[in-house]
């Protein structure tokens, strides 16, 4: 396996799960399509495919999708300025499962991409693999990995998979009896459900674990995503994720990338969905890339397939690296905004080709290259974001960028003045280089051409990667 610190890979690295081989195949995995049967009605010459959301993410996912001779059209629900100058957008959110499954009906969609969280855990994909629609994606039981830190947390002691050590707690008096008697200790506080990349909340005494006790039981900020609550010992190191294909029994692990969590330099600020991603990850050595592959993703793939739930679409571990090793902070049952933005422009194999391979079961025979050139991207956001801010904002110079930056949108749209802000995340600019210095350079030098009322970034993304 060729190291993802300083010398990205040529190609991926395949990790089979061989307990898993006895326990799931493509034609016996529960409740999904193997792609060879067809809807009835007109003839598709070439696939249709679907992606749910409205990020940066589904903009590269769909930027890489229009790139393969196998797709004749892609469909975003709901998707952004930039998703519709590649395909189709759809009025359909992502939690009205009937209205997306009426929509794959009425487009004739014949693969369905699973790309952001929320269809996944409301059965998006069971649905859709019941009409025939070949998905990549996890069903609804094996989603609970991401959509339930309870579950994952209790999933990854059974398999020995390393992580933080917690307390899962639903009542809140019980949680703040147990932070008090702590004694101070640094904790993160988490609500267990999924709250849009916003639910841990880092605390450096009691009396910030008790407000966040307060915030997620109390004020309910995250609804019901905090009816439960995890209460965790906070780890002390550095943090980097990986992205895997898989397909039940096997795996294929995609370069590693970092992202900037904290909305202002520094790291500092409140925590967002990410303000800015860089691929590889400069700090990740031989020994840890074979670590995670080893003890993370072969392992969780192997233990969902035990427990009957096998694991096929995108596993997304969020990692912590002390001086034992990795631990898992948590895991994503998706692909990573921003992290998509920075990986998608090093894919040199068809994004397309890959996804149907893992959905139909056959991974191993796959073989995925990736460029050398390491890739940075710096989110442009709306002022005021993640808290308050203002929408409509006219969205200048995006048509003055080098011709090999690439601009993914996220909150955007286009009315009669032209493009205009519509998000907290409005843009993502990835630049690639020779070097993680010359890539970041790059992004900042076209980041600074695109103006907009109260656009604000950090100027620091991939900062520590080139000192």
């Amino acid at each position: 396996m060729s190291s993802w610190g300083a010398s990205p890979p040529a190609s991926s690295t395949r990790c089979t799960a061989s307990t898993a081989s006895s326990t799931t195949s493509p034609a016996s995995r529960q409740g999904r399509s193997s792609g060879n049967e067809r809807r009835q009605g007109a003839p598709v010459v070439g696939e249709r495919v679907l992606l749910v959301g409205s990020g940066g993410r589904e903009h590269a996912i769909a930027w890489k999708l229009r790139q393969s001779a196998k797709v004749d059209e892609v469909f975003v629900a709901p998707g952004n300025a930039g998703t519709a100058r590649l395909g189709t957008n759809v009025a359909v959110q992502p939690k009205d499962i009937d209205g997306l499954a009426k929509a794959a009906r009425e487009l004739r969609i014949t693969f369905y991409l699973a790309s952001m969280d929320d269809p996944q855990p409301l059965g998006l994909v069971d649905r859709l693999s019941a009409e025939g629609i070949l998905c990549y994606g996890p069903t609804a039981a094996a989603a609970q990995l991401e959509a339930s830190k309870a579950f994952s947390k209790e999933f990854m002691v059974r398999h020995g998979i390393r992580t933080a050590a917690a307390r899962t707690f639903s009542e809140y008096g019980a949680a703040r009896a147990y932070v008090e008697s702590l004694q101070g200790r640094p904790l993160v506080v988490k609500a267990s459900g999924l709250a849009a990349g916003k639910g841990a909340i880092v605390c450096a005494n009691e009396s910030q674990a008790l407000e966040a006790l307060d915030i997620i039981m109390l004020r309910r900020d995250f609804g019901s995503a905090g009816n439960t609550v995890l209460v965790e010992e906070r780890l002390v190191g550095w943090e980097t994720s990986c992205h895997a294909f898989c397909d039940g029994r096997t795996a294929l692990m995609m370069p590693f990338a970092s992202d900037h969590k904290r909305a202002q330099d520094g790291d500092i600020g409140l925590n967002t969905g990410g303000m800015g991603a860089y691929s590889p990850s400069e700090r990740v050595s031989q020994a840890l890339a074979d670590e995670v592959r080893r003890d993370v993703v072969e392992r969780t793939v192997a233990g969902m397939a035990a427990e009957g739930t096998p694991f096929a679409g995108t596993l997304f571990p969020g990692l912590m690296v002390t001086e034992a090793g990795a631990h898992v902070l948590e895991f994503n049952a998706r692909f990573g905004d921003p992290e998509t933005q920075v990986l998608m422009p090093r894919l040199e194999s068809d994004l397309f080709e890959v996804c149907q391979a893992a959905a139909q079961g056959r991974l191993n025979e796959v073989r995925v290259s990736w460029s050398e050139r390491p890739t940075v991207g710096v989110v442009m956001a709306s002022g005021g974001y993640p808290a308050t801010y203002k929408l409509g904002h006219l969205i200048e110079g995006t048509d003055g960028i080098d011709p090999d930056v690439h601009v993914f949108h996220a909150g955007t749209k286009d009315d009669t003045r032209g493009l205009v802000t519509n998000g907290g995340r409005v843009l993502t600019v990835v630049a690639s280089g020779s070097t993680l210095a010359e890539a970041r350079a790059r992004a900042y030098d076209n980041v600074k051409r695109i103006h907009f009322t109260n656009a604000h970034y950090r100027t620091d993304i991939a900062l520590r990667a080139v000192k």
